[in-house]
């Protein structure tokens, strides 16, 4: 940028302003997931657009959804919070409620697609509901640049936005589809039968649409064209978060 530019003052106003709220307020802008209470103070105020309150708002749905989807899946599958924890609270509270940067020892420190693929290997002997959500929740997370606070400077990427849409709709597929060596599912979900219960299908849609809507707005906001992609769930293959 031009030092000489009129919009060069401003800017170098705005970044004396961040600075200053930021070293003053002590404000954290990185951790492992926004709060579901989670405020601005009023100072902070001054540095946010109503874009940044959008992010930050549409980020909390998505944790609340994910949050929803992990008490599901252990609801179903017992068994499996039962590796890692003496009650299901306290499973989900080791995934959720702690800065761990989404590293685990259990899952090998995998995060990201790594972690889920992790869910789906017939080997793996370890908590499979924790893979599956670490990894989905960290890929969310990653799109979002591992923030959990938006300010007027911070920039989001919106082809990482629709590549995580893509991913849960894979990692939908394969929690449907993934089976063990007898013939049995990796992991309880939908049930159909004389009880149908396609109460994950509804949260796994819900969660795509908002990552949907985030990358079309942003790509509006940025001016940066998203690449789209067609893919067959059957074969598909996990798309990297830019």
């Amino acid at each position: 940028m031009n030092p000489n530019s009129p919009t060069a003052p401003s800017r170098r106003a705005a970044l004396a302003l961040l600075a200053g709220v930021l070293l003053l307020g002590g404000c954290t802008v990185r951790g492992t997931s926004p709060g579901a209470q989670q405020k601005t103070r009023l100072h902070e105020q001054l540095i946010k657009t109503d874009f940044d309150h959008y992010a930050e708002a549409t980020q909390r749905r998505l944790f609340v959804s994910l949050r929803r989807l992990a008490r599901k899946l252990y609801l179903r599958n017992p068994r499996e919070w039962r590796k890692s924890a003496d009650l299901l609270d306290e499973a989900m509270a080791t995934i959720f409620s702690f800065d761990h940067g989404w590293r685990f020892d259990e899952l090998d420190n995998r995060r990201d697609i790594a972690a889920l693929m992790l869910a789906f290997e017939p080997d793996f002997a370890g908590d499979r509901v924790k893979a599956f959500i670490v990894g989905l929740s960290s890929m969310v997370q990653t799109a979002f640049g591992n923030q959990v606070g938006f300010y007027m400077l911070n920039e989001l990427e919106p082809q990482a936005f629709y590549n995580a849409a893509r991913n849960v709709e894979i990692a939908a597929w394969k929690l449907a589809t993934a089976r063990a060596d007898d013939g049995t599912p990796l992991l309880l979900s939908n049930e159909m039968g004389e009880i149908i219960n396609l109460s994950f299908e509804r949260e796994f849609g819900r969660i795509i649409g908002i990552l949907e809507t985030l990358t079309d707005v942003v790509e509006i906001k940025t001016e940066r064209a998203v690449v789209r992609i067609v893919q067959n769930l059957a074969t598909a293959v996990f798309l990297p978060i830019p």
